[in-house]
């Protein structure tokens, strides 16, 4: 069984954001990065379907040199090798502008089936994957939980809303999104790490990109307010202030 499983790298989430001068992303020079969570969960997935079912593990990702970081991360893990598609605009490229890139890299290929993370740390809009099985023309599903493979079908468990999940049975090949919290994640060993300096890294230079479907026009950083209003008076005036301040200002009564 021939799995893709795309990954993103996204500044680490224990870092100090900050912004760049055009204050339209980030400030990458002095951003730290890792690999995106829920495509850790998707690539783990498939480590797992690959021990049970055979086959190779393929990682896509997309962006300038400095996501080879997390493919040598993927590659660690068990991985049998990567496709980069290496252009340093996909840093900051929407959801269709990936997804047409990691479509072409993938052309010649034959997957039984692509994973993805549902969505990402940065931009989180859930839109990458299934652009994808678009671009693929592959049946998907998303908000996956668990992915049970026989017959030449899968049986895939979705997450709903309010407690509730759907069974799917889908033929292969297909396109999941997977949901963080699927499985318990494994590390890389250290003969995981020797072995994946050896393993292919396939660069893939797109010809084109096409017009990107939105734009960020620009970026704030929350701040930090602390208003203290001091009431004054007998009880029973402060009493009553603060009831009006409640119901009237803040609306929670």
């Amino acid at each position: 069984m021939d799995i893709a499983v795309c990954i993103k790298q996204v500044p680490a989430r224990d870092w100090q954001v900050r912004l760049n001068d055009s204050r339209t992303w980030i400030r990458e020079q002095d951003a730290s990065f890792e690999m995106n969570e829920a495509d850790a969960y998707a690539l783990e997935e498939a480590l797992r379907l690959k021990e049970q079912h055979g086959g190779q593990v393929v990682v896509c990702s997309a962006g300038p040199a400095r996501v080879t970081q997390v493919i040598r991360e993927a590659l660690a893990r068990g991985a049998d090798r990567a496709i980069h598609v290496d252009e340093d605009s996909l840093a900051v490229a929407d959801a269709f502008v990936v997804a047409r890139a990691l479509a072409s890299a993938m052309e010649g290929e034959r997957f039984d089936l692509v994973l993805t993370g549902l969505q990402s740390d940065d931009r989180g809009f859930a839109q990458t994957g299934v652009v994808l099985a678009e671009h693929l023309g592959l049946p998907h599903a998303t908000i996956v939980m668990e992915v049970q493979v026989g017959g030449g079908e899968l049986r895939v468990k979705r997450e709903l809303e309010g407690g509730w999940f759907q069974w799917v049975v889908m033929p292969l090949p297909a396109l999941l999104t997977v949901q963080s919290g699927i499985n318990l994640l494994r590390y890389a060993t250290l003969k995981g790490i020797m072995a994946a300096k050896k393993k292919e890294i396939r660069r893939v230079v797109p010809s084109t990109l096409g017009a990107a479907r939105e734009r960020i026009v620009g970026l704030q950083l929350p701040e930090r307010m602390k208003k203290t209003q001091m009431i004054t008076g007998t009880p029973a005036e402060a009493s009553k202030a603060l009831v009006q301040k409640l119901r009237d200002d803040a609306r929670v009564i």
